[in-house]
C-alpha cells in the first residue's frame, strides 16, 4: 500500500513538469499527489545521498529532511554530485540546500547539520514516511536500523565498496530489519573504507538511484520493492543479483523477545564479531583508520620527530626502517618518503616475518593514513619481539605538519 497520502490537486504548470510521472503506468496523477505529499529523511549528503536528494527533488517529493555534520572536502567531489568546486569548505547540508533550490524550488528542504545519536534519532525518524540511509560509518547505520525498526518506518539502505555494492529495504513487520540481516558490526578495522579502498564514483549514482527507485515505489504504492531481497551490483562485471534475506525471531530490535527499552545502535551490543555489511560509501576515515592519536601504552614518535630522523638517516647518524602498512592505491596518492611498503594484511598474516627483509634487528618506524592499522601493526610486532613504534597521525599528519606541498584522500 503507498505510504504517503494524495496531496493537494495538480496544476497545470504541475501537470507539465511531472508529465512523464502522470502518463507512467503505477504513478499518475494520484501518485504524483502522493509525491507531494511526503517526507522523506535521508541520512548523507555524500555519494549515496547526493543522488538520492536530486532524484527525490526531482520527482516532487514534497519535503527533504538531509542530515549531515561533515563539510565539503575536494576529494568528495570525485562522486558527491550534489557538490560543487565552490562547496569546497562548506557544511554539505547548505551545499545541498542550494542544490536542491535550483532544481526543485518547490521542494521544502530541511537540513540538520549535526550527527544522528540515540538522542534525536527516533524523533527524526518518526516524523518521516520513509528513511533513506546513505551513511559513511558503522555507528550511524545500526543506530539508524535499530530506530526504522522500533518505529516500524521503511529504511532504504544502500552501500558501495570499491565497485561492488548492496542496496536493500528493511522493514520490520513486513520484512527483515537491518539487524536481522546484519546482527553485529564487524570489529574496528576489519573493513576498509572507501577512504583507504576507494570508489567507483558512478557506482555510487548507480545504487543511490536504485535506492531513489525504491523510495517512489515505497510512497506511491507501486512496483515490488526490495523488501526480503539483498540486490548485489558489481559493477566491474556489470551484473546484478538478488538474495533473498529473511526476518530473524530472535532479532534484539524487532524479534518476539525484543527489548522496547534496549539502547539503540553499536553502543547497546556486547560483542562486534563480524558482519557480511563490509561496504559504504565513505567521504573520512570510517573503520579503517583511526582520528591521529596513537593507542594507549604503544611507543609512539610524531611526524616532526619522524622528518628529523630520517634527516639523521641520510646523514648516517641514525638507523631504522620506516614502515608504510597502507595499500598499494593508497601510496599512489602520497608518500613519506624512504618508506618500504608492507601492507597491513601481511603484517597480520605474517608478523615479524613481513619485515624479513627490510628490518634486520633495528628499529622500525610504522605509519598509515592517520594511525589505526599503523597502532595495531606495531602491536602485533612487538608481539613478535620488534622494536616497533608508530607514526602519530600517519601520512596525513605528514601532510599537514611537515609536506603541505603533497596531495591527500
Amino acid at each position: 500500500m503507498p505510504l504517503a497520502p494524495v496531496g493537494e490537486e495538480l496544476s497545470p504548470a504541475d501537470r507539465t513538469r511531472f508529465a512523464r510521472h502522470v502518463i507512467l503506468p503505477g504513478v499518475g496523477a494520484q501518485g504524483q499527489r502522493r509525491l507531494r505529499s511526503a517526507r522523506v529523511l535521508v541520512v548523507g549528503a555524500g555519494g549515496l545521498g547526493s543522488p538520492v536528494l536530486l532524484y527525490l527533488a526531482a520527482a516532487g517529493v514534497g519535503r527533504l529532511t538531509v542530515v549531515d555534520d561533515d563539510v565539503v572536502e575536494a576529494t568528495n567531489l570525485q562522486r558527491q554530485v550534489v557538490h560543487g568546486v565552490a562547496d569546497v569548505g562548506r557544511a554539505k547540508v547548505d551545499s545541498a540546500v542550494q542544490a536542491l533550490a535550483l532544481l526543485a524550488p518547490e521542494v521544502e528542504v530541511r537540513p540538520v547539520s549535526q550527527r544522528l545519536v540515540a538522542d534525536n534519532v527516533l524523533d527524526l525518524v518518526a516524523d518521516h514516511d520513509v528513511v533513506v540511509d546513505g551513511a559513511d560509518n558503522f555507528p550511524t547505520r545500526y543506530l539508524v536500523g535499530d530506530a526504522c525498526a522500533r518505529l516500524g518506518v521503511p529504511h532504504v539502505w544502500g552501500s558501495v565498496y570499491q565497485h561492488d555494492a548492496q542496496v536493500s529495504v528493511w522493514w520490520s513487520g513486513v520484512g527483515p530489519c537491518y539487524r536481522c540481516v546484519f546482527p553485529t558490526p564487524p570489529p574496528p578495522g576489519a573493513v576498509p573504507s572507501c577512504s583507504t579502498g576507494g570508489v567507483l564514483g558512478a557506482s555510487v549514482g548507480a545504487v543511490g538511484s536504485v535506492m531513489a527507485e525504491e523510495v517512489v515505489k515505497l510512497l506511491v504504492g507501486g512496483g515490488e520493492p526490495l523488501i526480503g531481497r539483498l540486490l548485489l551490483h558489481d559493477a566491474w562485471r556489470q551484473e546484478w543479483s538478488t538474495i533473498a534475506v529473511a526476518a530473524d525471531p530472535d532479532c534484539v530490535v524487532c524479534g518476539t523477545g525484543a527489548d522496547p527499552l534496549r539502547p539503540l545502535g553499536i553502543d547497546a551490543d556486547s560483542t562486534s564479531t563480524g558482519s557480511p555489511d563490509a561496504a559504504f560509501d565513505g567521504s573520512g576515515s570510517g573503520p579503517g583508520d583511526g582520528a591521529g592519536t596513537s593507542a594507549p601504552g604503544l611507543p609512539s614518535i610524531s611526524v616532526g620527530d619522524l622528518a628529523r630522523r630520517l634527516s639523521a638517516r641520510e646523514s648516517g647518524s641514525d638507523a631504522f626502517v620506516l614502515v608504510d602498512v597502507r595499500e598499494p592505491g593508497e601510496r599512489e596518492v602520497v608518500v613519506i618518503p624512504g618508506a618500504v611498503a608492507v601492507p597491513l594484511g601481511e603484517v597480520r598474516a605474517r608478523g615479524a616475518e613481513a619485515l624479513a627483509d627490510a628490518a634486520d634487528g633495528i628499529p622500525v618506524l610504522v605509519h598509515c593514513k592517520t594511525g589505526a592499522r599503523s597502532a595495531e601493526a606495531v602491536e602485533r610486532l612487538r608481539a613478535d619481539g620488534v622494536d616497533a613504534v608508530d607514526v602519530t597521525g600517519g601520512v596525513l599528519a605528514w601532510v599537514r605538519d611537515v609536506d603541505p606541498s603533497q596531495p591527500t584522500y
